[in-house]
């Protein structure tokens, strides 16, 4: 995916959950989702944290040559510790108590992912970025990361709101093609999924029988390692 293409899948994406959010009563905001122990208002905050990231490292300096892909981000190391998941959680916690109710939570998402998304129109194609963890990656690489923390996000989220998913068939698709090519997701089809249910699953957010994992792996899967 080129950085035009995936600057446009993330706004799609983000715009998409910003408005999912819109209007949400204080009682939807305290629901509990799968990903404990996170309730709404921390698993928004959580991925505003993660776009958050973006203005410093595009403030920063580029770095010389990009070294790992989208996939290899999700490589399972240290980002991915035990340590550093519980101090994911505090964070997304800490993020949206911090914004008081769920309506400026929702505000402040809006704001975020509008302020990343027009710094990113404004990079040169084949911008460079550092990431936290000391990354060196495409600009293009790291909003395909981001997108996927839309995506399967909001696919956590709209079941804990008892909603069908709104997820954009622009992510969908980006992410699909991050885990499988194009051969391999019309193997997925053959066993019966769309595409939501192929990322629940391949996300561990379903149930995964042994014989399913050997399908997928023949088709080719990336598995991701996730937090």
């Amino acid at each position: 995916m080129d950085q035009a293409r995936a600057v446009e899948v993330f706004g799609l994406e983000a715009g998409r959950l910003a408005q999912a959010v819109t209007g949400l009563s204080e009682a939807d905001w305290r629901r509990p989702t799968g990903c404990v122990p996170w309730r709404v208002r921390d698993l928004l905050g959580h991925v505003r944290v993660v776009i958050a990231w973006l203005p410093g490292m595009l403030a920063a300096e580029s770095p010389v040559r990009a070294e790992v892909s989208a996939a290899e981000y999700y490589r399972p190391d240290e980002r991915f510790a035990e340590g550093t998941n519980a101090a994911r959680i505090l964070v997304a916690q800490q993020h949206a108590a911090a914004q008081g109710g769920g309506e400026a939570l929702a505000a402040d998402f809006a704001e975020t992912w509008r302020r990343v998304h027009a710094l990113c129109l404004a990079e040169p194609d084949g911008r460079i970025v550092r990431t936290r963890h000391g990354d060196a990656m495409l600009l293009s690489e790291f909003l395909l990361t981001r997108v996927v923390e839309l995506a399967v996000h909001g696919l956590d989220l709209a079941a804990a709101l008892d909603r069908e998913p709104w997820l954009t068939s622009e992510a969908g698709d980006a992410v699909e093609g991050l885990l499988l090519d194009g051969a391999g997701a019309a193997t997925v089809r053959r066993l019966g999924w769309d595409q939501v249910t192929f990322l629940r699953k391949a996300t561990g957010r379903e149930p995964i029988s042994e014989a399913e994992a050997q399908a997928v792996r023949r088709a080719g899967i990336r598995w991701l390692t996730l937090g």
